[in-house]
């Protein structure tokens, strides 16, 4: 196992994130937020703002840079900020000022002064729901031989559970707020910006300036946290790009906290029904998953809450879901760790759990029960899956044995024990990865991709090792540059799959162009047979390092890009992650505060190329998955302001709300996904975590709370 390469770069401060850079002559940027959450904006006085000292610009709808809207046939449109005098929501962009000194534009930005044409909003989730729109997400339904609908299934089950689960809305808070330090050159835009894809981030910014791509370059080795959050350009990335071109200098531009909880995306509420059918041994005979979420008014993103978990998890001869919105003048939505099944296991995995209670049976033994060799009515079975022997390895570890169904006392703690299952699907991206090696016996290994946090650095370094036989010390990986071949998107528990494969692809490419530079004719092997291993070139009776070979034929170095992208694979098999999430919480039994007191995780996810680095990714989803448990709901007023929008009323975990966090692995390659064995694992971890907590807090106090976060309020029954 190799320790993170960025390691120590991350803990002594030395790592350079995007705000971080100071070009010479750098100006700052602050952003003006909307004071209403619809409507118009008739006027903004900027007079007193740009009489303050050291202001350069204020820029508004009225006086603002044209800036083109960047399009993905996948994704959707990115928001582009100041094309409009259109409000959708409280906290909305609609101004910028430069001045000399970041104090500077702060002060200059509290003097503009707006009028509006104020409209009606809706911001209540609740007041919605009764004109739910349909997502545009075809309804999934599957249906038994003679079967004409769902309820018809679900009335001819011997034992029918059915209850509505809520989930709160979250925001990613990364540790490091959006930000971007732009400068130009020569016509040529350089973007300092942390982002889950710099090539992406590039092709954005391209567009939305009216450039050829090749003109923008974005840099962004260091992402201080993403989940989803910074996949498509952010606003400070326009703002500072267009304001630098026309004042000529750099610009940057960084949100504050509150600013980033309404200035970004963020998950969406829901509000999810299941319908359970079963036979009296458990079996399931129909499963219903109705969900609506919340989206802003734009429909920016669904959270697929039904499709990602009932319609993929387990066996069952009927199943029907369905997905509706409510569009509401709040901050948009968009991807979070693992969108749709975090939120959508909660459910689930709650109502397995009830169905389990109303069996009198074992929970994990329920799932099993129901283990699915493939998702509903599809006939691509999983490509490997050994979800059962995470439940055994787990149920051992953590004592299942030993859970009582009523849980247990603990001087003043009730206490209880949690299962759930955890899916996410394995997914590819296209990635390109050039090998270059050099005659100093050096390999570099370059991709645009994004790194945030997750520990791909470390990862290409080891695979590209392993492919080109030769020790680890000697491969310098590089990512998150544009300039680099397209790595695809750090996002989707794609990285490892996408980036790892397209690695072995190149490093087999440059190994055959080493060989067929090694015989030509005046090379030092020229017609004989030759091979390639340890990092040398074996002829007839002699061998060389390739190192030697490019420095007596006189060339500093030997580059390849190799790519890899899904294909085939696709029309044979299913493809996901398994997981087994336990929980164990103690309730007390006056106060009802609830404490985790610990958590195992078990996962089969491929092949794990670096322990240390997965650990890490599967605790922190896990920790996420505690924190989306007991802590976070993103809280909108009346009027659609945020009311919680800071680290000091947003609440998320500190170490002494995580005691003890296992996690184990059981590893069996998965080489029909992709040539390197791995399958997703930055995002599983997330899923099921929420569910477990709950379901351990039913155990222990027989109070089965039905939204999240769980509180006090919700166990004073």
């Amino acid at each position: 196992m190799t320790a993170r390469l960025d390691g120590p770069e991350k803990v002594t401060g030395r790592a350079k994130y995007g705000a971080d850079h100071n070009p010479p002559g750098t100006v700052h940027g602050y952003l003006v937020l909307s004071t209403i959450s619809n409507g118009e904006i008739e006027d903004v006085d900027v007079t007193a703002a740009e009489a303050a000292p050291g202001v350069l610009a204020v820029y508004t709808p009225m006086r603002s840079f044209p800036l083109n809207t960047p399009e993905s046939p996948v994704l959707g449109a990115t928001w582009v900020p100041l094309q409009d005098r259109e409000i959708n929501h409280w906290g909305q962009p609609i101004g910028f000022v430069v001045a000399e000194t970041f104090e500077q534009a702060r002060h200059a930005a509290g003097l503009v002064r707006v009028s509006y044409l104020e409209r009606p909003a809706l911001t209540s989730f609740e007041d919605g729901l009764d004109a739910a729109e349909p997502s545009g997400r075809d309804d999934e339904v599957v249906l038994a031989e003679g079967i004409e609908s769902i309820e018809d299934a679900i009335a001819a089950s011997p034992v029918v559970v059915r209850a509505t689960y809520r989930t709160a809305g979250q925001n990613h808070a990364a540790m490091e707020p959006h930000s971007a330090v732009a400068s130009w050159e020569n016509g040529e835009l350089t973007v300092r910006s942390g982002s889950q894809s710099t090539s992406m981030q590039a092709n954005e910014l391209a567009i939305a300036l009216g450039l050829d791509v090749s003109k923008v370059h974005a840099i962004n080795p260091y992402v201080g946290g993403a989940f989803g959050g910074k996949g498509r350009t952010a606003t400070p990335a326009f703002l500072a790009a267009a304001a630098s071109r026309e004042l000529g200098r750099p610009v940057k531009a960084a949100l504050t906290r509150e600013q980033v909880f309404t200035a970004t995306a963020g998950r969406a509420a829901t509000l999810q029904t299941i319908t359970l059918g079963a036979e009296r041994d458990g079996r399931l005979v129909a499963l219903r998953h109705d969900s609506v979420c919340t989206t802003d008014i734009e429909r920016s993103f669904v959270e697929p809450t039904s499709h990602a978990t009932s319609a993929e998890w387990y066996a069952t001869p009927n199943m029907a879901v369905s997905q509706k919105v409510v569009p509401l003048n709040v901050p948009k939505t968009t991807f979070m760790r693992a969108p749709g099944e975090a939120p959508g296991s909660f459910a689930l995995e709650s109502a397995i759990d009830e169905l389990a209670v109303e069996l009198g049976a074992d929970p994990i033994e329920l799932r099993r029960r129901n283990n699915s060799a493939a998702p509903p009515g599809k006939d691509l079975q999983w490509s490997s899956k050994h979800l059962d022997e995470c439940f055994d390895v787990g149920a051992r570890e953590f004592g299942w044995a030993d859970r009582s169904p009523n849980g247990r006392t603990e001087g003043d703690w009730q206490v209880g024990m949690g299962v759930a299952t955890a899916m996410f699907p394995a997914l590819r991206f296209p990635a390109e990865v050039e090998i270059r090696l050099g005659a100093d016996g050096a390999v570099v290994v370059s991709t645009s991709g994004a790194d945030p946090g997750t520990g791909l650095l470390t990862v290409m370094s080891s695979v590209a090792a392993e492919s080109l036989d030769i020790p680890q010390e000697r491969v310098t990986p590089r990512l998150g540059d544009s300039a680099f071949p397209e790595g695809g998107m750090s996002g989707g528990s794609t990285a490892t799959a996408s980036v790892g494969t397209a690695i072995m692809a190149a490093a087999a490419e440059v190994t055959d162009a080493l060989l067929a530079l090694a015989t030509e004719r005046g090379a030092p092997f020229a017609g004989e047979e030759v091979g390639y291993a340890d990092g040398r070139i074996f002829g007839e009776g002699r061998s060389m390092t390739f190192g030697e070979l490019l420095r007596e034929l006189g060339r500093e170095s030997l580059a390849v890009t190799g790519s890899s992208a899904p294909g085939e694979e696709l029309d044979k098999h299913s493809f996901s992650s398994f997981g087994a999430q336990f929980a164990e919480v103690k309730v007390h039994s006056r106060t009802r505060e609830v404490r985790v007191s610990r958590m195992l995780g078990v996962f089969d996810a491929g092949r794990i190329i670096n322990p240390q680095a997965a650990r890490s990714q599967i605790v922190g989803g896990m920790i996420w998955g505690i924190s989306a448990a007991l802590h976070e709901d993103l809280e909108i007023e009346g009027n659609g302001r945020t009311a919680n929008g800071d680290l000091a009323g947003y609440l998320v975990p500190v170490n002494a709300d995580v005691p003890d966090v296992g996690v184990r692995f059981v590893q069996y390659p998965d080489t029909l996904h992709n040539s390197v064995g791995a399958k997703g694992l930055g995002e599983i971890g997330t899923v099921g975590a929420a569910a477990a907590v709950a379901n351990a807090v039913h155990n222990a106090t027989g109070v089965r709370v039905r939204r999240t976060p769980i509180t006090i309020e919700h166990l004073l029954t």
